[in-house]
Formats: C-alpha cells, sequence, structure tokens
C-alpha cells in the first residue's frame, strides 16, 4: 500500500467520527424525551433512572473495556463496540415501557463506554507530547458535535418518520464509520501506510514509556498506590456529571421550563454542544501553545484547568435568567469552560503514564466519573420532582471548583526516562 504522510492526524479525525455516531445514539433519547416522557407517562425520577441505566454500564464498561483494550487492541476493540451500540441503539426503537428503555440503555452504555479508553489509548501510541492535547481535543469535540448533530437531526427524523425511526437512523451510521476504521488504523508498529519520516517523529517526541516497569497483573495493581490515578479519578468524577446533566437534561429542560416545542429544540438546542466544541479546541491548542513555549507539560495542562473552572459558574446565573435566550447563552458559556477542562482530563493519562495502561488509567477514572454522574443524575430527577431545576445548576456550576484542587495537589510529573511517576 502507498504510505500515506500524516497519517496519526488521519486516525485522530476517525476517531473524531466514532465520537460524534457515539453521541448521535447516546442523545437520540434525551433529544426524543419530552415526546417519550409525554407518551408513556414518566415523570422525572423514572426518566433518571433510564438514563442511569446508561450511565451503570457505561461507568463500568470504562474500566472493563479499557483493560479489554489494553488487551486485545484498539483495532479490533472499537471495531466491536460499534457494531455493539449500532445494533442496540435501533433495538430501542421498539421499546415500549419504562423497563424495556432501562434494558436497552444499560446494553447501550456497553458498547459506548469503549470510546474514550480506545481513543486515548490511540493518542498516546501515536502521538507526540506536544500533540496529545489537540489529537485529544479533536477526537473528544466529537462528543459535542455528535450532540449538536442530535439535536437537529433527531427531531427532524422524529417529526417525519415518527420517533422510533430516528434510533433506527442513528444506529445506521454506525456501519458506515466501520468500513472506514478497518482501513485508516493500525498498532504503529505495523501500519502498511507510516512513512518512516512519521514513526521518527512520533517516537522522537514521546515522553512515557511505551511499557510499564512492572509486567502483568502488577502494572495495575501498582495503578491503585499512585497519586496521579487518583487525581485524574477525583478531577473528572467532580466534572464529568456536570456534562451529564446538560447532555441528558437540556431538552428536558427547554420543554418544561422554556416551553419549547420539539421544532424549538432541533433549533436551539445544539448551541451549548458548539461552545463545547469550541472549549475542546481551545484546551488543547492553548496548552499545546505553552508546551512550545518551554513550560512543563503538566503545568500547562493545570493551568488551562484553573482557568477553565471559572466560566462554569455561568450555570448558576442561566437557571435564574428570566429570557429563555439569555440561559442559553449562559448555559453555552458554562459548557465551554466544562470542555476546556476536559480535554485535559483526558489527557493526563496519556501524559503520566506507560502506553500499556493508558486505556487502564482512562478507564478507571471513567468508571468513577461515570458513577459520580449516574448518582447526580438520579439526584437531578428528584431535585425537579420536588423543587426545581435550580439547586441541580448550582451543583453543577461548583463541582469543578473541587476538582481543580484536586487536580493540584494530587497530579506530580513523572520519574524522567522510567514507567513510573513522581510521588
Amino acid at each position: 500500500m502507498k504510505p500515506k504522510k500524516r497519517l496519526r492526524w488521519w486516525i485522530a479525525w476517525t476517531l473524531f467520527f466514532s465520537t460524534v455516531i457515539n453521541y448521535i445514539n447516546r442523545q437520540t433519547l434525551s433529544v426524543l424525551a419530552p415526546v417519550i416522557t409525554q407518551q408513556f407517562h414518566l415523570n422525572h425520577s423514572q426518566l433518571s433512572w433510564v438514563f442511569f441505566s446508561f450511565q451503570l454500564s457505561y461507568a463500568g464498561m470504562w474500566l472493563i473495556g479499557g483493560v479489554l483494550l489494553d488487551i486485545i487492541g484498539t483495532r479490533i476493540g472499537l471495531a466491536i463496540a460499534v457494531i455493539w451500540w449500532s445494533i442496540i441503539s435501533m433495538l430501542t426503537g421498539f421499546a415500549n415501557s419504562l423497563s424495556q428503555f432501562a434494558v436497552f440503555r444499560f446494553l447501550l452504555g456497553i458498547g459506548e463506554g469503549c470510546n474514550w479508553p480506545g481513543a486515548s489509548k490511540a493518542v498516546a501510541e501515536w502521538f507526540p507530547a506536544k500533540e496529545r492535547g489537540v489529537a485529544v481535543a479533536i477526537f473528544d469535540s466529537g462528543s459535542s458535535v455528535g450532540g449538536a448533530v442530535a439535536a437537529i437531526m433527531v427531531p427532524w427524523v422524529a417529526i417525519a418518520l415518527g420517533w422510533r425511526y430516528a434510533f433506527v437512523v442513528s444506529g445506521v451510521l454506525g456501519f458506515f464509520w466501520l468500513a472506514l476504521w478497518l482501513r485508516v488504523y493500525y498498532p504503529l508498529n505495523r501500519h502498511p501506510r507510516l512513512t518512516s519520516e512519521e514513526r521518527e517523529l512520533i517516537e522522537a517526541g514521546s515522553d512515557t514509556a511505551k511499557v510499564s516497569a512492572r509486567a502483568g497483573a502488577g502494572r495495575w495493581l501498582t495503578l491503585l498506590t499512585d497519586s496521579n490515578t487518583w487525581g485524574i479519578l477525583l478531577g473528572r468524577s467532580l466534572t464529568d456529571p456536570i456534562w451529564w446533566f446538560y447532555v441528558f437534561w437540556l431538552p428536558q429542560y427547554l420543554s418544561d421550563k422554556r416551553g419549547f416545542s420539539l421544532k424549538q429544540i432541533a433549533a436551539f438546542a445544539w448551541i451549548p454542544f458548539v461552545a463545547a466544541d469550541i472549549g475542546n479546541f481551545t484546551g488543547g491548542l492553548i496548552s499545546g501553545f505553552l508546551i512550545k513555549r518551554g513550560i512543563p507539560t503538566l503545568r500547562a495542562r493545570k493551568w488551562v484547568c484553573v482557568v477553565s473552572c471559572l466560566p462554569v459558574i455561568a450555570g448558576i446565573p442561566a437557571a435564574r435568567a428570566h429570557n429563555a435566550y439569555i440561559a442559553l447563552a449562559l448555559i453555552a458559556f458554562a459548557v465551554w469552560g466544562y470542555a476546556s477542562w476536559s480535554t485535559m482530563g483526558l489527557t493526563f493519562p496519556s501524559d503520566l503514564f506507560p502506553q500499556d495502561v493508558v486505556a487502564s488509567v482512562t478507564g478507571v477514572s471513567g468508571l468513577g466519573a461515570g458513577l459520580a454522574g449516574a448518582a447526580f443524575t438520579l439526584i437531578v430527577g428528584k431535585l425537579v420532582d420536588r423543587f426545581s431545576y435550580y439547586p441541580a445548576f448550582f451543583i453543577a456550576a461548583t463541582m469543578p471548583l473541587l476538582a481543580t484542587v484536586a487536580v493540584l495537589i494530587l497530579l506530580r510529573p513523572r520519574q524522567a526516562g522510567s514507567g513510573q511517576v513522581g510521588r
């Protein structure tokens, strides 16, 4: 096969499209929630259990899937995951009760939970340190683009064909991506189209070991005593619930409190996702710029976290705003800050750990973040039924401050030239 220049960026953009499709499938139910809750007479607490079912399995697969991907490899692992979640998404269109929606969402989370550990592992393998922030921003921005596309596409499919067909259309997209993935991605050491110049660039720019200092199960057990593992875990557990809150509840909030119809949701609910997309690249580009200016990698990432946690506070006045469009603008600003912070959170594992455990570290942090997000989802349902949306907005706005403190205290630079990290 003919060698291809800048192959690593083709891989990054292929991962971007997997994330786009991942989020379209995930958001189909959230966008349709106002219709489904009305048809099946569900309250907010019941809806929160449907969301919770997804988050529970999704959180578990961040850990289990991360370990499996470290064992079987990214190419086959992500292919299986996409086939799984595409089929489950299409089957969701046949659901007829609360329990059936919950079961299908649980099964969807099993497949979708492999996407981020797999993408993080691919970035650690294929990108030098100074480019990882941008590479993570590229694939992670797919969540924002996918959410925006779903907010526009799903309502119109539902209006034209019925809400059940929206799940089918979302599910079919994964099979188109699968053909692209199997053509574009191979491991670095055996890719048939990798040029020798690009291989040298990648290997020269790598600042983490390819293999852990300890072999076998010991390499994973060591992670549990590492302060960096806990810093990443706490940081993500205190920020990811923010994203889940806006992703799952925004369409329902716009319907409940702002009186938006399905067409209005299609017209406006995509805006915060575009803001998040900009936030992904803001964090990646700024940290990359600081690193190129000579600032140590970890310090540059931390500075981005400090600055990015502040805009998230805009969620508090958003809940109090009388004008729906001002509220949307403030929500978009808050989500922009979250996304910039999140890009750093997803980059930390590849900055601080050997390549053979990156997916596992990402999985451990994803498990904690997923469980925290699942718990917050149930809390939101109770708060909205008993009080209002305001307490949920307030909690979501203040958690990133604690996350940033955890990152500043617990994350330490690795020991140079080893598979270990400093303590």
